[in-house]
Order: structure tokens, then sequence, then C-alpha cells
């Protein structure tokens, strides 16, 4: 027999030899799996946001405003909002005053309502939503105050606790 003749059967022995055996299969996939531990601390937080109380122009007459106070907080943290005196010169939360030309005082109050009966000093606890809540100041320059002519300002800080 010759070589080629002898490579040719050899080669065909061998496919059908392995195609008598069956086609080799595929080796199954394995899996290996771990956790991955996720974790987070959410530490309380609030902020807090104001808007300008402008009276306007004084005449003698009672003149009321309102201003907003915005606070949001981390769900559930408990707060309280407070106002403090101002900068005048001998004010407390219940007797509030602008200063203005030579020192002169116009007196004014905040209020947690419309009536202005309730003096806004501090309000009690809150529990914040995670969303912001709104608080409105209500403010009321008395009559009967004739003091000097000119600008008059105070600058009051809201204060949130938690």
């Amino acid at each position: 027999m010759r070589f080629k003749e002898y490579l040719t059967s050899s080669v065909s022995a061998a496919i059908f030899g392995i195609l008598a055996m069956g086609l080799p299969h595929a080796a199954a996939a394995a899996t290996a799996t771990a956790p991955i531990a996720v974790s987070a601390t959410v530490q309380a937080t609030c902020i807090v946001s104001t808007t300008a109380m402008s009276f306007g122009t004084y005449t003698g007459t009672v003149l009321p405003s309102t201003s907003t106070v915005t606070v949001q907080c981390t769900n559930t943290t408990p707060y309280t909002l407070g106002l403090n005196a101002g900068a005048a010169s001998g004010a407390t939360v219940t007797n509030r005053s602008m200063t203005g030309p030579g020192s002169a005082l116009l007196n004014y109050g905040l209020y947690t309502d419309s009536g202005h009966s309730t003096n806004f000093g501090t309000l009690a606890n809150t529990n914040g939503t995670g969303s912001p809540i709104v608080t409105t100041i209500y403010g009321q320059v008395a009559a009967g105050q004739y003091v000097a002519p000119g600008s008059y300002t105070d600058t009051i800080t809201a204060t949130v606790t938690y």
C-alpha cells in the first residue's frame, strides 16, 4: 500500500472512530457567587432659608407684613425653629425694634398668627419630613410711633435646632 492510500485510510478510520463514539460534548459552565455588603449612615441634617420682611413706608398707623422661613430636615428628624431678638439695642423677642437715624428705634412684633396674638419666639418640636416645611412669620409695626424720619432696619436670625 502506498503512503497516500495508507494516510487516507488511516484518517478515514480515525474520523469514523470519532463519529462512532459520538461528537464531543461541551463542558458544562460552572458558577460561583459571593455577596457584596452595601451600607450607609444617614446623618440628621436640616437646612433653613428665609425671605425678607419689608414693612414699606410707615406713617404712624399699624403696618403689617409677612416673611417665611423654610426648613428642610431629614425624615423624622425633630427640630425647633427660633427667632432671636434682633440686632437693636435693648430688643427682646417680645419687644423687637428697628434702628434708624441717630439710633432712633421703631418698635415692631413678630407673630405666629395673622391676628398678631402669639409672639414668635421658639416653635415647639416639629418632625422633618424630608420635604421643605414653610412657616409664615407675621410682622406688625404698632401705630402711634412718631420717630425721626429715615430708614430703619433690623436683622433677625432664624435658628433651627435639631
